[in-house]
């Protein structure tokens, strides 16, 4: 269809005057620059259906053509009324092959008939779009009486598109999985589907006109209609909104995730808040599970890392309640068995659960007193039982937790009492308590805490049984080690001995120090001082055993580096279930000597001669001794330091030093001079440097060696012996050498005499002489080359008897018809020690008579000899 020129028509108004087309197309012109775009289709509140349809209308003069065009038409049809106005509309819009009909129908409409139909179109021009109108034709009669139509004109797209957006609408808003709501202006729902519905009960139309007061509880309520009405204020969207509340008809606690945003009309005018729910309630359930896992996770993770570090009962305790206060509770307590806590050998506590017990710990959040679990307060440290019929005695009776109940009016609103079990056996009892307003305990919970109460209570026996191996330990190697401070001829001694960590009071392993003072005949004098490697009742054990050898082989008088090769095998031996001989084996084939544990172990042994003052000296791996002579800087003795016992294969070098009067001798272990913070060298200067003034009195040196020494101390032991020289006085020894002849009996005896009378020593001059004639004759028949009488006075009254004979006097019993053969049963019925040893020329024997004092008396030779018949 061409495009037809727009053609200007009169018409007359009811006056007679006749109205000039120009003049209305330019006030059409006006009216369409006025609403200009999308401004046509809008209108102000409240809006109305012809804001979402395009409706236009026109009217059809006598002559059927346009008369008048409305600006709704010029924008369906986009043409403007100047060029509209005068157009056959048949021609203009209908397609040719529908011209005719069309025609036809505009006779009809023309002579009175309405019509109503939907034609396509298309506009004018080449190019022209097509479309499809639905028309309603409404016979009209003019000023003059002449026929006339009016055309109202709806675009049948747009009712197509409202059509499918309605029933779009519909199908979402109906079958929607999530609660669908639209809510007014005013709050209040003005449509609800099916799903909104069936949670909160009635029919979609049931809720018509509802608030949000008709469904959620103070305060709830208030925020979201605040919510609602920001949204509809600002225009901003809500995503996620948690929301609380319940359903009609059940008492649990429902969570719904809401989208809120602002709905408008096709006009753009704000209509009403789009609300859109879904029930989180499991989904919130399964994230509180999985952030308890994650958090019961994280607790046993800290309780691994943080509970057990200690070997201390009490400690463990408080490890315990630090993880689960307030991580997992808000108060705690943990009781043990007191049996357990004093080291008793008997089960921890009565089968019945009746058995005293201690509250070691407490730990609060929020209150600062102890809890009794149902009973009266209970202080820490405290003693007491629990009664036979109360939760808690049941727990530790059944060994299962259980739920104890809460006071009417307390603070607390959850308790569980939890046995503490460690190796099918109670330990004591762990409480976890939860005040009013936290969430109570659940079964989850529940299973968390006995694994946490099970964790400390293997950690607390572990304790339990470190203390008592401990202790045991401690009694061994105290038991081991010399009373109070040792008496030595002519020496002054002092001695220390601190368990490791004695300053700070922790729990540490027993060590393998050790040190010793053995008395030597002659008024000689043995100074050990040793330490086993490693810790514990192995070590302590160990330094028990080489101790003992030690004094053994002390008591043979042999050599210092004689000593440390004997103490060598020894220590090899300790290791093999068939001592030295099959540690040595062991040695020579690896696999077995695998299957071996080895026993090192560092020692220096000195022997020092009050006589002459010079102390010969022999090391195993140990530190060096530390020399302060009157005068002079403290040094250190160059003593080889020798491997450590237990090596084998090594000899043992000796070195002699002569002391001068007043020097001060230190021997020591290293716990007292190196440590994790400290170097050895370091240590070692320290001590040195400690050592400035010999003079004083030797428990006033040992305390300043500590002292200053403190910060150097390590985790351990300590053994320090410092003896100040006091060489025995010349004025008490007697020396004489006789030749080999009979007459030196009678001489020796002669000798002995004088001296006692010259030291003033009378009542054991008998005894001396008679003891002196025995020895001498000895060395006469059995010994070789010149003899030697040697008196000592000091504490006791010594005398020595010297030759060059190798063989060694032994004791026997004589008979009855002997003659003879009763020499040295008399030595040892008179005196209080007798005995002989090597030297290097010879053999020295020798017997000890104490002084007298008042109070000892001597044995009567005469009864001495009697009874030997």
């Amino acid at each position: 269809m061409s495009e037809i020129p727009a053609k200007a028509t009169e018409s007359e108004d009811p006056s007679g005057g006749a109205t000039d087309g120009a003049a209305v197309d330019a006030a059409a012109a006006a009216e369409a620059r006025d609403a200009a775009g999308g401004a046509m289709w809008q209108s102000s509140p409240p809006g109305s259906i012809y804001d979402y349809i395009k409706v236009a209308s026109f009217s059809i003069g006598p002559d059927g053509h346009v008369e008048q065009w409305s600006l709704r038409a010029e924008n369906i049809f986009g043409i403007p009324a100047e060029r509209a106005v005068g157009l056959d509309p048949i021609e203009a819009f209908i397609t040719p092959q529908l011209r005719e009909r069309g025609q036809r129908k505009m006779a009809e409409i023309l002579d009175g008939r309405e019509w109503t139909g939907v034609i396509p179109f298309r506009t004018p021009g080449g190019r022209g779009t097509e479309g499809l109108a639905e028309v309603y034709v409404m016979p009209t009669t003019t000023e003059h009486g002449e026929r006339a139509a009016v055309c109202i004109i709806v675009d049948v797209r747009t009712l197509r598109s409202i059509e499918t957006d309605l029933a779009a609408s519909q199908s979402i808003f109906g079958q929607s999985p999530f609660g669908f709501l639209l809510i007014d202006p005013d709050l209040r729902v003005r449509r609800a589907n099916q799903r909104f519905a069936s949670t909160f009960g009635g029919t979609p139309d049931d809720h018509r006109g509802r608030s949000v007061h008709d469904y959620l509880q103070s305060p709830e309520a208030e925020r979201v209609a605040a919510t609602l009405r920001r949204v509809l204020e600002t225009g901003d969207s809500i995503t996620d909104m948690h929301v609380t509340g319940f359903v009609p008809g059940s008492e649990e606690r429902k969570h719904w995730s809401v989208n809120l945003y602002r709905v408008h009309s096709g006009s753009g005018r704000p209509i009403g808040v789009a609300w859109l729910g879904t029930d989180i309630t499991a989904r919130r359930a399964a994230a509180r599970e999985a952030a308890a896992a994650r958090r019961n996770l994280a607790l046993l993770n800290e309780a691994g890392a943080r509970i057990g570090n200690s070997l201390d009962l009490e400690t463990t305790a408080r490890e315990l309640l630090d993880v689960v206060v307030p991580g997992f509770c808000d108060l705690a307590t943990v009781d043990l068995y007191q049996g357990l806590l004093v080291g008793d050998e008997t089960p921890a506590g009565l089968a019945d659960g009746s058995a005293e017990l201690r509250r070691v710990a407490f730990a609060s959040a929020v209150s600062d007193a102890p809890f009794g679990g149902g009973t009266a307060p209970v202080s820490v440290g405290a003693v007491f039982h629990y009664a036979f019929n109360s939760p808690c005695a049941d727990a530790l009776r059944t060994a299962r937790p259980r739920h104890v109940p809460a006071e009417d009016g307390g603070l607390i609103q959850s308790t569980l009492a939890v046995p503490m079990v460690a190796h099918d056996t109670v330990v004591g009892l762990a409480q976890f308590s939860r005040t009013k307003g936290s969430e109570p305990f659940g079964e989850r919970d529940r299973a968390l805490a006995v694994e946490l109460a099970a964790r400390a209570a293997v950690c607390i026996d572990n304790a339990r049984l470190y203390r008592r191996e401990h202790e045991r330990a401690l009694i061994l190697q105290r038991s081991l080690l010399p009373p109070g401070d040792p008496e030595a001829s002519g020496l002054d001694i002092a001695c220390r001995y601190l368990p490791g960590n004695a300053a700070t009071g922790r729990p540490s392993e027993v060590g393998g120090d050790w040190f010793d003072v053995i008395e030597l005949p002659g008024h000689r004098t043995a100074l050990v001082v040793g330490d086993v490697m490693g810790r514990g009742l192995r070590a302590a054990v160990a330094m028990g055993e080489l101790r003992t050898a030690v004094r053994t082989l002390a008591q043979l008088d042999l050599e210092p580096a004689e000593v440390l090769a004997q103490l060598d095998e020894i220590a090899r031996g300790l290791g093999a279930p068939g001592g030295v001989q099959q540690a040595t084996r062991a040695a020579r084939r690896p696999r077995e000597a695998d299957l071996s544990e080895v026993y090192l172990a560092t020692c220096v042994y000195a022997v020092y001669d009050s006589v002459t003052r010079r102390c010969t000296f022999a090391n195993a791996g140990h530190l060096p001794p530390v020399l302060v002579e009157p005068g002079e800087a403290a040094l250190m003795l160059d003593v080889p330091p020798g491997m450590p016992l237990g090596v084998g294969g090594e000899p043992f070098e000796e070195v002699e030093v002569e002391l001068p009067e007043g020097a001060l001798l230190a021997l020591y272990t290293d716990g007292l001079v190196e440590s994790r913070d400290h170097p050895l060298d370091e240590g070692l200067q320290a001590f040195v440097g400690a050592l400035t003034d010999p003079s004083q009195p030797l428990e006033d040196v040992c305390d300043h060696v500590l002292n200053t020494l403190d910060t150097h101390h390590g985790e351990d032991d300590i053994a320090l012996l410092m003896a100040r020289v006091q060489g025995l006085p010349a004025e008490s020894v007697g020396d004489w050498t006789l030749p080999r002849e009979p007459r030196s009996v009678g001489r020796a005896r002669e000798y002995a005499r004088g001296q006692l009378l010259a030291w003033d020593m009378e009542p054991l001059v008998d005894t001396t002489e008679l003891l002196v004639s025995e020895l001498v004759t000895n060395a006469l028949r059995y010994g070789e080359g010149e003899i030697r009488l040697r008196l000592l006075l000091d504490r006791t009254l010594v005398c020595e008897v010297w030759d060059s004979g190798l063989v060694q006097p032994r004791r026997r019993r004589a008979q009855d018809t002997d003659e003879g053969g009763r020499g040295l049963q008399l030595v040892g019925l008179l005196s209080a020690a007798w005995g002989s040893r090597r030297t290097p020329r010879g053999k020295t024997v020798w017997f000890e008579l104490p002084l007298p004092d008042g109070e000892n008396g001597l044995t009567d030779p005469a009864e001495a000899l009697l009874s030997l018949f």
